[in-house]
């Protein structure tokens, strides 16, 4: 089990990382942050707080009880990966990844082995 200074810690290991964070989708309050590069990560927390809470509302008004296990936002140069904690759905972790220095389906892997080894 790893505490979120080390879980982050983590994702900066990626190929092409600029940065993540843990952030609280109750309050879009980051719990911890590693890196960032061009992307201020405290307005990303908040951000990406109503993206989440998007998303849920609109599963639950179509019925889907399924859980989220990932959001990919592919941008020109970057992808942003969301990831809900399925220990604590009111914790999700946010990852930059620089498209050509990233490798999307070796971050997704690592960021879902990072994400059942946190411990908050």
């Amino acid at each position: 089990m790893a505490n979120i200074k080390d879980s982050l810690k983590r994702l900066l290991e990626l190929d092409g990382s600029y940065g993540g964070c843990v952030v609280d989708s109750n309050s879009g309050m980051m719990l911890g942050a590693e890196g960032g590069g061009p992307v201020n990560l405290e307005v990303a927390a908040a951000g990406n707080t109503e993206v989440i809470r998007a998303k849920r509302k609109t599963m639950s008004a179509l019925g889907l009880t399924d859980g989220i296990e990932d959001i990919l936002i592919t941008l020109g140069k970057q992808y942003h990966l969301i990831r809900p904690l399925s220990s604590n759905e009111g914790l999700f972790i946010y990852l930059v990844l620089d498209k050509a220095k990233g490798n999307l389906a070796m971050a997704r892997h690592q960021l879902a082995s990072i994400e059942k080894d946190l411990t908050v």
